[in-house]
């Protein structure tokens, strides 16, 4: 090697990998840990924006003792296709409270043997989604349950849009559309039918119309408008007037109190 030559000096440092290689298996676990999550307050988040009506919808779906009727799209029935009111069969409120005695479970076999006519009615009339209650206003009046005694049809009082003129047995005209509609569907059933009238606690008082007076009269308009939809005569069991006795509501001036309840009675096997 000349003097003029420089040596080079080549350093060769080992790659030393600590604690090995750990692969990807933590990221799918953590993306599925928040995922979760995610899903989790977006439920939390649905449940506080949404109403109790829907909350209970929810419950009732979820609990094996409730049965539920799929609603039908299209047909050629009364509302071609579209149904005339909704069915609640509740077992309890949010509160735990019983909402309605004599609920389906527990019916004795002889009871249940007259289920399949009501179901198949409930079921044709049945509006399930909010999409019937916009396109027809009228829906949102009425609400059933199914009882020991039968299929209850509440045709009641909305804020803003009663049933009655106040204090008189006067039907506004949304009523007799109402009991027209009802009419047209019970005059297709043998099932005997009962009617009640029912008030609101402020419509008692001082100054007031006599309340049994009162409900007896919207009770009796009730029975005649059946009966001038088809509903024959032979078929009504009785007609009543109960003040404000049976409400429906704990709250007095709850307008859903104010009533015409239209029961469809239970046929049992003789």
């Amino acid at each position: 090697m000349s003097r003029n030559q420089k040596s080079v000096i080549i350093i060769k440092r080992p790659k030393v990998v600590e604690g090995g290689h750990h692969g990807g298996a933590w990221k799918v676990a953590y993306a599925d840990f928040v995922t979760a999550m995610m899903a989790f307050f977006l439920l939390m988040w649905l449940l506080s924006v949404t109403d109790d009506q829907t909350r209970l919808g929810l419950a009732d779906y979820f609990s094996p003792t409730i049965p539920i009727h799929s609603s039908r799209g299209g047909g050629d029935g009364p509302f071609a296709g579209a149904t005339m009111f909704s069915q609640d069969i509740l077992a309890r409120d949010e509160t735990g409270r019983e909402s309605e005695p004599g609920l389906r479970e527990g019916l004795p076999a002889e009871a249940e043997a007259g289920d399949a006519a009501l179901d198949d009615l409930a079921n044709e009339l049945q509006g399930a989604s909010g999409d019937a209650v916009e396109a027809d206003p009228l829906l949102a009046h009425i609400r059933t349950r199914i009882t020991d005694e039968g299929l209850i049809i509440d045709v009641f009082d909305i804020p803003g849009s009663p049933l009655f003129a106040t204090d008189a047995a006067t039907p506004n005209p949304i009523l007799e559309r109402l009991l027209d509609m009802i009419g047209r569907v019970l005059k297709r059933t043998g099932n005997a039918v009962a009617i009640a009238g029912h008030l609101a606690g402020p419509d008692v008082g001082a100054g007031r119309p006599d309340p049994w007076t009162l409900s007896s009269d919207r009770a009796q308009f009730a029975r005649a408008r059946l009966v001038g939809a088809g509903v024959t005569d032979e078929r009504l069991a009785r007609v009543t007037g109960k003040a404000d006795r049976s409400p429906v509501s704990d709250t007095a001036d709850d307008a859903r109190n104010r009533r015409i309840e239209i029961t469809l009675l239970r046929r049992f096997p003789d």
